[in-house]
């Protein structure tokens, strides 16, 4: 059927005809995107025509406007119809009628109408004191009735919008900057709004109305298709969901993926990103424009006063060879050669962070058009600039992401379009691959006083993830990557081989941190036989901080940073030949010893509970809460590790770390004592006292109170909601991890008594946990367990792995 057909099957039959002709339009799957959505318009723009002609009879001085995204034929399959019943006022009870006869149909139909009667100075006078009202004018379109007053309007509203540029300009701005804190930026969201989210479809509907304004305009090249992209995927999610919904939920992409014929939800994150970054960076652009414009506007008067007329030159100031900066920006000098100078954009990009200022488009584009690859090795100045680059800090975003946007990033690193806007599906990265990579470089720019090889650093962070996007283990391919993208830019053999094991080691420190035993020098060897060398050691521990704290909030802790530089101490002394020959017990602090020789004397569980906080991100900042530390001594004994835990759970405490081991006491005292120092945090409410949680763990060692039998019977009076479907927990048995004890793993999603099961599935197993490492990763538990065999030696390899899998399938039913 052709879109004459189905126009005309809706004029005869009504609603009901336009309805079954929508429907029709909106599942044939040889049309879609803008054809359809076109089609779409011009199907209802009939069908409302003919409502129109039956109720208005004739009538003159009055005609049916659709406005906004209607207006600009860009309805998708839940959009709203946005209408608007200009009227000259000569008859406002033929209107009210009118209206009536508009408006009920499509209620009747289950369609969202947005609508609006008004004269044409109600609506100039509405437009001028809502900024939401005039942005819909501007797209307004003639449907049916009176074109005369339909023309008049729009011009009256373009002449408003234009002559009121120099103050809704910075009130749009303003809007959405405001969207932007909301919403946040949809190129980075695994869960993003298409439409309310920076780079979003609102943005691309600013822009459209700031070039309205003829102050000025957009680039230009790739905002329609961008745009188009962000369109096709809400009307697939609209016809997916059968909700008029512009988020795109995790448990939608899939479906929203196939809809469009994409490959998989990664490949439509990548193209929804990729898309939100044009328009972004077209927004950046346009809006850094409209503030000049108006600065301008703003001197320039003043200026003739002084100078008598004319207009000034104007001033520009040189800041490297080749580049200068003018009126806020960094442009290139007259007598620069893109051609010639294959350095010249990363001298520019490395002026221009530094100076903390834009890099113009205009540059950019005639440094992209212009530019030829650097030869392989990169000359010096060449790798210089790009070590500058990377150490400016905070303004080295905003410049790598106008490089990006022309282009040049690919053309300096090709292994860069690989983690371009690729998605990290995990609740502790903030950022794509390709931003954590720029963000590393960012916070590590702060610890080049650290270390002896700043350049090395800055480069290794910009390379430590590149081997994402490829088979395997990303630090094994990157490690690879690096060392070849070294070698392009023109380190020397030594150096290529430290970036590369930094690359391949990027997460060695903070792991065994928090995941092995430190007192076992096996640990601490394996450490220092991987890195080999001081410097390594020095730059290692730099890039995993600013790492850490480039992934997001929860990756990093003054707990963690006190266990990773416990690890390069020992490492070092390692490396150094300072490391003692025997196994090294830290010894017990004075709260620790007078815990353990209370426990001992009393023969029961002792407590002592503490409020622990992370020092203020700024100078005048206030503490930020961590938790309570709880520190527990036991006497050795059978199941302290799951009646702690269960206990734990119970009161509905949540674990973030945990540590168990065995304590020396002082000459003298006889006896045993495990010591747990655990970080916990209420789930919700207050935290309890600590009396409490004392006798409920003595009831819980003597086996009078029966934990699994409480946890069983809370779980099933408030069942857990379900969320998104986790991976499944995996146990492995760590090889060669210590010469002491087994080392067992356990990575699960973290939930309630979590760390109680596990406990009582090692006793079930009769092993001995000779020591924990619990660490709580946003909603991921990675959790390591040093067990031996009733003998206090480490389980034989079959029985480990025994073990490990029946650990596994617990967790698992």
């Amino acid at each position: 059927m052709t879109g004459t057909d189905v126009t005309k099957e809706a004029e005869d039959s009504g609603p009901g005809g336009y309805a079954a002709a929508r429907l029709r339009l909106l599942t044939e799957e040889a049309r879609s995107g803008p054809p359809r959505r076109t089609a779409l318009a011009d199907l209802t723009d009939d069908w409302l025509g003919g409502l129109f002609a039956a109720g208005a009879q004739g009538a003159r001085g009055v005609s049916l406007i659709a406005v906004g995204g209607y207006g600009r034929a860009e309805l998708s399959p839940r959009s709203d119809l946005d209408l608007l019943l200009l009227h000259d006022g000569a008859d406002p009870e033929a209107v009210a009628a009118l209206a009536d006869r508009l408006w009920y149909p499509v209620w009747d139909l289950g369609l969202a109408l947005d609508h609006s009667v008004r004269t044409p100075a109600e609506a100039r006078r509405t437009a001028g004191e809502d900024l939401k009202v005039q942005l819909g004018l501007l797209d307004a379109r003639h449907i049916a009735g009176d074109l005369g007053l339909t023309t008049a309007l729009r011009t009256a509203v373009l002449a408003d919008w234009r002559n009121q540029a120099p103050k809704r300009l910075p009130a749009l701005r303003e809007l959405c900057e405001e969207r932007a804190e909301r919403q946040g930026e949809l190129q980075y969201l695994l869960e993003p709004d298409l439409k309310e989210a920076r780079g979003g479809l609102r943005d691309a509907t600013a822009l459209r109305a700031v070039a309205a304004s003829w102050l000025a305009d957009a680039p230009r090249e790739g905002l329609a298709d961008a745009r188009r992209r962000l369109l096709d995927v809400r009307d697939a999610l609209h016809l997916t969901t059968g909700r008029a919904t512009d988020r795109l939920a995790l448990q939608e992409q899939d479906q929203v993926a196939a809809e469009l014929g994409v490959l998989d939800a990664d490949a439509l994150l990548r193209q929804v990103y990729e898309a939100a970054r044009v328009i972004a960076y077209a927004g950046d652009v346009t809006w850094r424009e409209v503030g000049r414009v108006l600065r301008s506007r703003a001197v320039r008067p003043r200026l003739r006063a002084i100078l008598g007329g004319g207009k000034p030159a104007p001033e520009r100031s040189p800041l490297a060879e080749g580049v200068v900066e003018q009126d806020g920006e960094v442009v290139l000098a007259r007598a620069a050669r893109p051609e010639r100078d294959p350095v010249l954009p990363l001298r520019a990009a490395a002026a221009a962070a530094q100076a903390g200022l834009p890099l113009s488009l205009h540059a950019v584009r005639r440094m992209a058009a212009g530019a030829r690859p650097l030869p392989a090795p990169w000359p010096a100045e060449a790798r210089e600039q790009l070590v500058t680059l990377l150490g400016s800090g905070r303004p080295t975003v905003e410049v790598w992401e106008a490089l990006e946007a022309e282009g040049l990033v690919s053309l300096l690193l090709p292994d860069w379009d690989r983690v371009r806007c690729r998605p990290q599906r995990n609740a502790v990265h903030l950022w794509t691959v390709d931003r954590h990579l720029i963000e590393t470089a960012v916070r590590a720019s702060a610890f080049t006083r650290r270390v002896s090889r700043p350049d090395l650093l800055l480069v290794a962070a910009l390379l430590h993830d590149i081997g994402k996007g490829w088979p395997g283990d990303h630090s094994v391919a990157g490690e690879v990557i690096a060392r070849d993208v070294a070698a392009r830019i023109g380190f020397d053999q030594h150096d290529v081989t430290v970036i590369a094991t930094l690359v391949r080691h990027h997460l060695l420190l903070v792991e065994t941190a928090t995941r092995r035993d430190l007192e076992d020098p096996a640990t601490v060897r394996a450490v220092a036989d991987a890195v080999g060398a001081q410097g390594t050691l020095e730059l290692l521990h730099a890039l995993t901080e600013a790492d850490a704290l480039a992934t997001g909030p929860a990756a990093w802790s003054s707990w963690r940073a006190s266990l990773v530089a416990d690890l390069v101490k020992r490492v070092s002394a390692v490396l150094s030949g300072d490391a003692p020959d025997g196994p090294e017990e830290a010894a017990p602090t004075a709260e620790q010893e007078r815990l353990a020789i209370e426990a001992v004397a009393t023969g029961a569980p002792v407590l002592s509970l503490r409020a622990q906080t992370e020092p203020p991100a700024e100078p005048s900042g206030d503490p930020e809460p961590l938790g309570v530390e709880l520190r527990i001594a036991v006497p050795d004994q059978a199941g302290v590790l799951p009646a702690v835990a269960g206990v734990l759970a119970m009161h509905r405490l949540t674990v973030r770390t945990a540590e168990l081991r065995a304590v020396d006491l002082p000459d003298g005292v006889d006896g045993s004592v495990l010591l747990l120092d655990w970080r916990v945090a209420a789930e919700y409410g207050s935290l309890p006292q600590a009396a409490r949680l004392r006798a409920d763990l003595v009831r819980a060692l003597d086996g009078s109170l029966d934990i699994a039998a409480r946890l069983a019977e809370r779980d099933a009076a408030y069942p857990r909601r379900r969320g998104v479907i986790a991976p499944p927990p995996r146990v492995t048995v760590a090889p060669a991890a210590s010469r002491h004890a087994t080392v067992i793993e356990v990575r699960a999603q973290d939930a309630p008594g979590l760390l109680f099961r596990i406990g009582r599935a090692l006793e079930d197993a009769a092993v001995r946990v000779r020591s924990a490492h619990v660490s709580t990763l946003g909603a991921n538990a990675v959790d390591a367990f040093y067990v031996t065999g009733p003998d206090g030696t480490p389980l034989p390899a079959e029985e480990a792995v025994a073990v490990a899998r029946k650990l596994e399938e617990t967790l698992r039913g």
